[in-house]
């Protein structure tokens, strides 16, 4: 776990380090997903088959079977206690509520020239989601991907989700049963994206493949991009944790642990300007992963990325923090509003010590698939707008062309685009 002071000579060096620390995997994997695109590009739903048999563990017999039925929909919930449906339900209503409140008006606007200018939003026709099934399987993101695409009125979501042994999670079904979700197939990896993106004869394509998943469905979704859409290239999970030293250590570890425990390629940080909490706090890090059922893929994480950051005042922390451009943001401090509003770059930002990350992750509301690998400098987490097309318009009447007109004939001439002019001059009343 790498230790930085700001006050140490060191320090710019060393914060470089971390900034450019290899977490991505993609760019070892390329070679292998751009053969099983060809793979499936080539033999469709045949390739399909064999691949789910050779990475999934499982051989199904016709691609009938990749197809997850309303009967086997209803059996998974059914078996599921009522105390964990009315979590989800709970987790879907808030998620569903914060996204509609995000539904863009559209926008006529008449202009003094004479025209009608305007902006129309229409959803996309057909969206794939990804969902993750090998380390753990993740209901919560069935939540979050699909739920804003159904709020923006798209009419076609084709879920994908990888089943080890031909299993599927019960609560990922009725999550997205609840999402409104009928249309879901047991393949994972970069098998499913291309498929998702080329389509076959039993799966259709899509516009646009949204979702988080390993170095295979990552690297598979930047290629096929262009072709589709795609809601970002995920990497592994990240947090920084600003905290005082009034905070309870033991609290701050496991919030630095629950990224941690995602893979051994996460990221838990954390800034502070007290050397002897930071030192509590590390301490209690290594006190938790002795009980964590995955501390030995939390230790790893901490041990190879992982970082606590001592800093000589909160200003000096702000801009620590834009620099990393978290995708999560946990602010511990006694006024942590007004801190984090010197914050630019962060994914998500969770305020004051009852607002710890994981709650983002389930039943807060907003989106938990958020931009990592420092892209929250450029990039917003997944909303209604990913699921959104906008189109704009113009309608111009005589008087309103004779206005402007010969300002964009002006133009087109002087680019040495003679039909662009043409096209608006022949329009123009003759000069008197």
């Amino acid at each position: 776990m790498m230790r930085l002071d700001t006050s140490e000579p060191g320090f710019e060096a060393g914060f470089a380090t971390l900034l450019d620390m290899a977490r991505e995997t993609t760019a070892q994997v390329d070679d292998a997903v751009a053969a099983i695109i060809a793979e499936v590009r080539a033999r469709g739903d045949e390739a399909l088959l064999a691949l789910t048999s050779r990475f999934d563990g499982w051989a199904p017999l016709q691609t009938a079977a990749l197809r997850v039925t309303a009967a086997e929909i209803e059996a998974a919930t059914a078996g599921i206690p009522a105390g964990l449906l009315a979590a989800l339900d709970l987790a879907a209503a808030r998620i569903e509520r914060f996204h509609a409140a995000q539904r863009p008006a559209d926008l006529e606007l008449p202009d003094p020239a004479g025209l009608t200018l305007g902006m129309r939003w229409t959803p996309l026709d057909a969206v794939g989601l990804y969902v993750p099934g090998g380390k753990a399987a993740y209901p919560s993101s069935v939540l979050m991907n699909a739920l804003p695409a159904r709020v923006a009125g798209v009419a076609r979501i084709a879920m994908v989700v990888p089943s080890p042994g031909g299993q599927l999670n019960p609560l990922v079904l009725a999550a997205a049963q609840r999402a409104g979700v009928t249309e879901i197939y047991r393949v994972g990896g970069a098998q499913a994206v291309a498929a998702l993106a080329h389509g076959t004869a039993s799966i259709a394509p899509v516009d646009r493949i949204v979702g988080p998943g390993n170095a295979y469905v990552a690297a598979a979704k930047r290629q096929v991009f262009g072709r589709v859409g795609i809601d970002s290239i995920a990497g592994p999970s990240e947090v920084v944790v600003v905290a005082d030293a009034s905070n309870d250590p033991r609290l701050v570890a496991v919030d630095l642990l629950a990224q941690a425990e995602h893979d051994e390629s996460a990221q838990a940080i954390l800034i502070t300007d007290d050397a002897g909490f930071a030192a509590a706090v590390a301490a209690a890090v290594e006190a938790e992963l002795a009980t964590l059922p995955r501390g030995a893929i939390a230790g790893e994480s901490w041990r190879r990325h992982g970082a606590t950051i001592l800093v000589r005042d909160w200003a000096e922390a702000q801009a620590l923090t834009n620099r990393l451009a978290p995708e999560h943001l946990q602010v511990m401090l006694p006024d942590p509003r007004g801190w984090f509003a010197g914050i630019r770059h962060a994914g998500a930002a969770f305020l004051g010590r009852w607002c710890p990350e994981a709650l983002g992750d389930y039943v807060a509301g907003p989106n938990h698939v958020l931009p990592t690998g420092r892209t929250a400098r450029f990039a917003s987490g997944l909303s209604v707008f990913d699921f959104l097309k906008r189109t704009t318009w113009v309608e111009a009447s005589e008087a309103g062309l004779a206005a402007i007109g010969p300002a964009a004939v002006a133009l087109a001439e002087a680019e040495g685009l003679q039909a662009h002019g043409r096209s608006v001059a022949l329009r123009l009343p003759a000069a008197p």
